[in-house]
């Protein structure tokens, strides 16, 4: 059975107003909505037809049909139309990006809270592992007495930043030469070689404060350092799905928000995916637990290298046009922007 100009024309627009009733459409629905040009007895006959062919299903407590997988995958393929967004949305994308521009991680949390806000999604954000990011300088800056962040720079110009709790106070030129004696010895390492290193022993004064306080901030320093090397996971907009028709039975949304839990296996199927914009639909995904999801990921670059994926999940029943455009906006600026950054000064580097 071929699947004509006419067939096609029908099937988008059954899939159209699918996506924004989630309601099974019927021959009547399509008449009455859209200019078919054809009678309802007609739409009725080539409905069933696309039924046959696999491209719609019919829901056996409704007499309207909704899209298959394989119509999913046929109007992304070739009848989805990518909406370009407004300089009004551009700008305040990249606004809002621009503001966290400085810190790394920061940025791709933002990122994926902004996608989050604009699909009406649950979005997620991967973040490289970083083995071979090499340090540059670290630097401790005091908050009170008690209370220090601790600032570590990369060369290609990330920041990482934590907040310690020291066990007794400390003077703030003490933390300015332990912070020097850091960057001495670490400055130039990898992550990895780095925490191979031990600036405790390394140390090179009898002040008994100095060692003390080297022992207070050292195994937070490697802490740091491990939460680095690994690749995180970060989401947002979990409580969109109470907003979407699909998840007012209790059981899908608790069957959806269990596979999210499973952080480590999501992770996994997330970094498995290819570059560039990836959708896959419903059983295209390869672990059975998403196949009652569509995924959309994209992947953003530091210095034109490939390094993170940023994306979202949800129903099959998505705007794939509206979502892909929004993704593909925010990676392009997301790669402007570290590709801006890596030329950074080098402040700091005392």
């Amino acid at each position: 059975m071929e699947l004509t100009e006419r067939k096609l024309k029908i099937l988008q627009a059954i899939i159209s107003d699918y996506v924004k009733t989630a309601e099974p459409v019927g021959s009547r629905t399509l008449s009455r909505k859209f200019d078919l040009g054809i009678s309802p007895a007609t739409i009725r006959n080539e409905m069933s037809d696309l039924e046959e062919m696999g491209y719609l299903t019919h829901p056996h407590t409704s007499a309207g049909r909704v899209p298959s997988d394989k119509a999913y995958r046929l109007y992304v393929n070739q009848l989805m139309k990518k909406p370009e967004l407004t300089p009004a949305e551009k700008q305040s994308i990249a606004n809002e990006l621009q503001a966290d521009i400085n810190e790394f991680d920061r940025t791709i949390r933002h990122a994926a809270r902004v996608l989050s806000r604009i699909t009406n999604l649950t979005s997620f954000a991967v973040t490289p592992a970083r083995n071979d990011e090499v340090i540059k300088f670290v630097n401790l800056l005091p908050v009170d007495e008690r209370t220090v962040v601790m600032m570590i720079v990369s060369e290609n110009g990330e920041v990482t930043n934590t907040a310690l709790r020291l066990k007794a106070p400390c003077s703030a030129d003490n933390l300015t030469l332990l912070a020097k004696s850091m960057t001495y010895t670490y400055r130039g390492k990898t992550l990895t070689n780095a925490l191979k290193s031990d600036l405790i022993h390394s140390f090179q004064t009898n002040v008994e404060a100095m060692s003390r306080l080297a022992q207070d901030i050292m195994p937070d320093f490697m802490k740091t350092l491990e939460d680095m090397l690994n690749v995180q996971l970060y989401m947002d907009g979990l409580t969109n799905i109470f907003n979407i028709p699909e998840y007012n039975d209790i059981e899908k949304a608790r069957s959806f928000l269990n596979v999210l839990d499973q952080k480590e296996q999501f992770l996994k199927n997330v970094v498995e995916r290819g570059c560039g914009t990836v959708v896959t639909i419903g059983e295209e995904n390869v672990d059975e637990q998403l196949n009652d999801y569509s995924l959309i990921t994209a992947t953003y670059s530091v210095d034109g290298r490939t390094v993170g994926k940023i994306g979202v999940i949800g129903p099959k029943r998505m705007k794939y046009g509206e979502v892909t455009s929004v993704m593909e906006f925010l990676t392009e600026n997301l790669n402007n922007s570290f590709k801006l950054e890596s030329g950074g000064d080098d402040s700091g580097d005392d």
